[in-house]
C-alpha cells in the first residue's frame, strides 16, 4: 500500500496500548520507598481514606519512605465513590500543603482517582471541568508531563492502577462522569495482594463485578478498524477491541472464574485474593485501553441519582450504589442487546467466565445467565428495582446514560435512548 492509499483510507488501520509498569506479589508494598528514589523525590503525598488509613498501610508506605529519606504526609479524606467537591477538596489540601515531588494513592479506586485527579490539578493547573469528557466538560488535555503516581490498590476492582482515567460525580448535575488522558495513567502499580485480605465480602463482591464488566465490555467492544480513521492529535485512550487488549481480558476472565466465588465466601484464601488483584489489573490493562460500553454507561446515572440505598459492607452515613454493582445491575440485558454484533466473542466471553454453566437453547442468553448465576452466588442486588428504581425512573435514568457518549462511541452496536430505556426497563429485575 502506498502513502497515498493509506492517506486515502476512510476506516481505522491503528490501535494503541499503554500500561504502567507493575510490582506484584506479597510485601510489595513495603518496596515503595526504593521505587520513589527512582524519581529523585524528596517530598510525597499519600492520598487514601479513613478506613484504609485506619487499617495502618499508609502509615507503613511514610516508613517504607522513610528508610530512604523521603518524607511521606498523609490526606485520608478521601471519599468513597468520589465527587467534583471531594476531588476539589483533596486537589486544594494539595495545594496548600504543597509542594509535591510525588503522589501515592492507596486504597480502591476512589483513592486512585481523587490521586490522578489531584496529580492533574496541582501540576497542571485550571479546574475539574476543564478536564472533565464532553458534553460534560470542555475534555482538555493536560498541558505536560505529571508528577510521578504510584497507585496502590486495595481492593479487587477497579483497575485505576492500570488505566488513564478517572471517574466522579458531579453532584449538582446528579451524573458519573471521568477524565481521560494517558497522562493521568500511574507511573507504577505496586500490587500487594494480602492488602484485600481485610476486604469485606459485600465490598469483593461489588469490585469484583466491576473486573466482571471491563473484561465483558471490553472484549465486546467495537473492533477497532470498523472507527473512522482519526488524524494523531486526535486519538482518544479507548480505541476499541484490539489484539492487546483481548489478551488481557482473556485471561481476566478465566482468573475471575476459578478464583471470585472463594473471594467472597472465603475471603482468607491467598490465592483466590492474588488472583482477584491480577484479574482487576489485567481488565483494567484491557479495557483502559479498548473501552467499556453499555453497562457503564447505564451505571454512572444508577450511581449518581441514588435516593436511599445504602449496601451493607459501606460506610451508612449517605446514600450510595457502588461502582461495581452499578455496572453489573443492567449487564446481563446489555450482552442480550450486543450479542448480534459480535455472536462468537459473547459466547467465547461466557465460557472463560463460566465454564461449568449449562449451556441455553437460545445462544443469546449464555452469558446473561453465567452472569446472574455469579450475581446471585455472591449476593448481587436483583436489578435496578434493588437498588430503588422501578419503571417510572427510568425516563430520567436515560439522560445520564445517553451523555456518556465517550463509552457509548465504543458498543459494538449503535444504542438509541430507546434502546437505552429498554435495557433499564428489563433490568429492574434480573430473575
Amino acid at each position: 500500500m502506498t502513502t497515498t492509499d493509506q492517506d486515502q483510507r476512510t476506516e481505522e488501520t491503528i490501535f494503541t496500548w499503554g500500561a504502567p509498569p507493575l510490582k506484584f506479589g506479597p510485601g510489595a508494598v513495603d518496596e515503595i520507598g526504593f521505587e520513589m528514589t527512582q524519581y529523585q523525590a524528596e517530598r510525597v503525598l499519600i492520598l487514601t481514606d479513613a478506613n484504609v488509613h485506619a487499617g495502618g498501610i499508609p502509615q507503613r508506605i511514610v516508613d517504607s519512605l522513610s528508610r530512604y529519606g523521603i518524607r511521606g504526609e498523609i490526606f485520608d479524606g478521601v471519599h468513597v465513590e468520589p465527587t467534583d467537591e471531594s476531588m476539589d477538596k483533596a486537589a486544594g489540601y494539595a495545594r496548600a500543603q504543597g509542594p509535591w515531588d510525588g503522589f501515592i494513592a492507596v486504597g480502591g479506586g476512589s483513592s486512585i482517582d481523587t490521586a490522578k485527579a489531584v496529580n492533574l490539578l496541582t501540576t497542571d493547573g485550571g479546574e475539574l471541568m476543564d478536564y472533565i469528557n464532553k458534553p460534560i466538560g470542555q475534555a482538555k488535555a493536560p498541558k505536560g508531563q505529571l508528577k510521578p503516581l504510584i497507585a496502590v490498590p486495595t481492593t479487587a476492582g477497579t483497575g485505576s492502577e492500570s488505566t488513564a482515567m478517572c471517574v466522579l460525580d458531579v453532584l449538582s448535575m446528579k451524573v458519573k462522569t471521568g477524565i481521560s488522558h494517558w497522562r493521568l495513567r500511574p507511573t507504577l502499580a505496586v500490587v500487594d495482594p494480602l492488602l484485600s485480605l481485610s476486604c469485606p465480602p459485600e465490598v469483593s463482591a461489588a469490585a469484583g463485578m466491576d473486573i466482571v464488566c471491563h473484561a465483558l465490555e471490553s472484549y465486546t467492544a467495537r473492533w477497532y478498524e470498523t472507527f473512522d480513521r482519526k488524524k494523531a492529535e486526535e486519538r482518544v485512550t479507548y480505541c476499541g477491541s484490539n489484539p492487546i487488549s483481548d489478551l488481557w481480558c482473556e485471561r481476566a476472565m478465566t482468573l475471575l472464574a476459578q478464583s471470585f466465588r472463594t473471594a467472597v465466601h472465603q475471603g482468607d484464601d491467598v490465592e483466590a485474593r492474588s488472583n482477584m488483584m491480577l484479574a482487576a489489573t489485567f481488565a483494567g490493562m484491557g479495557f483502559g485501553n479498548s473501552g467499556v460500553h453499555i453497562p457503564h454507561a447505564n451505571a454512572y446515572p444508577i450511581a449518581g441519582m441514588v435516593k436511599d440505598f445504602r449496601p451493607s459492607g459501606y460506610p451508612q452515613d449517605e446514600p450510595m450504589v457502588p461502582h461495581g454493582m452499578s455496572v453489573s445491575l443492567t449487564a446481563p440485558e446489555a450482552f442480550r442487546f450486543t450479542f448480534e454484533a459480535a455472536p462468537e466473542r459473547h459466547l467465547r466471553a461466557a465460557s472463560l467466565l463460566g465454564p461449568d454453566t449449562e449451556k441455553a437453547d437460545d445462544p443469546r442468553e449464555q452469558l446473561p445467565r453465567v452472569l446472574v448465576d455469579l450475581m446471585r452466588d455472591i449476593g448481587i442486588p436483583n436489578g435496578i428495582g434493588a437498588v430503588g428504581y422501578g419503571e417510572a425512573d427510568v425516563p430520567e435514568l436515560v439522560p445520564g446514560t445517553m451523555k456518556q457518549q465517550r463509552l457509548l462511541a465504543t458498543s459494538p452496536r449503535p444504542v438509541t435512548e430507546d434502546d437505552v430505556a429498554g435495557i433499564l426497563t428489563r433490568s429492574v429485575e434480573n430473575w
